[in-house]
Parts: structure tokens; C-alpha cells; sequence
């Protein structure tokens, strides 16, 4: 792509090893969806990236996001925390966006347990499911006038299946 929009940059391979990572490395994002009235709700959530390199998230049914997501499950992740020191607009972020689907991994609650050794106390309640989000789309911030539009292939280990 030659005539990119505004001030975003051709992705390039540093670009999509900065976009891995930072998905492999989540361990909480701010997940954006649509309420039922048409506004905007967002959430912090717990996160991890599954083997494809996709964002999960453990989600009670009885939020308000997760009662959003059953009525539409198009959504965002913002991944990236901004470091110790300097201005938080420096850290790099990526914004996923994309639809979420619940699903049942014994093999992933397994890992979760790992990384998040205090779910056992919700994680085997029954209103707690893991959710992924399928990506359409992604939107890196890697720095001061460092923006990329990426693709799925950019963003994931993998391709989706």
C-alpha cells in the first residue's frame, strides 16, 4: 500500500513483532463493545493470548459487557501498559478489533490458572466463560508518529482458523 490514510505507516516486519508481543505479553486490556442502548461500554478484563496468538478473556455472564457482546459481538481490546516513567502517549498500544465468540478450552484453563492462579476462586463458577476475539482488525500505536493499520496475518502467530 503506497497511499496510506493520515499518518499511518506501511507495517512492516518490526511492526507486526511489536503487535505480537504486545498481544503475547496482555495479561489485562480495556475491551470496548456496543449496550443495548447503542453506547459505548467498556471494561477492564483479564486477558491472554491463546496458541494462535488471539486474545481471551474470562467473562461472567452477569456483566454488562458480557450481556452486550451475546447481543452483538463486535468488539475491541486496547492492549499495552504504559511504562513506569514518561509520558503514558510514548508506550506502545494496540487496539484489536473484531467479533467475540464464548467457547470451552479445558486445556486453556489450564493455562489461565497458570498466569492467573487466583481465578480458581470464580474460574469454575457457572457463569464464567472464556470468550475470544476473532480479529478483523488492528490499530498499533508504537510510538510518537509510529501507526500502523494491520491485518490479522500482522497481528497473530498464526493465521485464524
Amino acid at each position: 500500500m503506497t497511499d496510506l490514510p493520515g499518518p499511518l505507516q506501511a507495517v512492516d516486519e518490526n511492526a507486526r513483532l511489536l503487535a505480537r508481543q504486545i498481544l503475547s505479553e496482555a495479561r489485562s486490556g480495556v475491551l470496548g463493545c456496543l449496550g443495548a442502548d447503542g453506547m459505548p461500554v467498556l471494561a477492564r478484563v483479564a486477558v491472554m493470548a491463546d496458541r494462535n496468538g488471539r486474545p481471551v478473556a474470562l467473562l461472567s455472564e452477569l456483566s454488562t459487557h458480557c450481556r452486550a457482546l451475546r447481543a452483538d459481538p463486535r468488539g475491541s481490546l486496547l492492549l499495552g501498559e504504559p511504562g513506569a516513567k514518561g509520558d503514558p502517549m510514548t508506550h506502545p498500544r494496540l487496539t484489536v478489533s473484531g467479533s467475540f465468540h464464548a467457547f470451552q478450552d479445558p486445556a486453556l484453563k489450564a493455562d489461565w490458572l497458570r498466569l492467573n492462579p487466583k481465578a480458581t476462586v470464580y474460574i469454575n463458577l457457572p457463569d464464567f466463560h472464556f470468550w475470544r476475539l476473532m480479529p478483523t482488525s488492528g490499530l498499533m500505536i508504537a510510538g510518537f508518529g509510529r501507526a500502523y493499520q494491520m491485518d490479522p496475518a500482522d497481528m497473530l502467530k498464526t493465521p485464524a482458523a
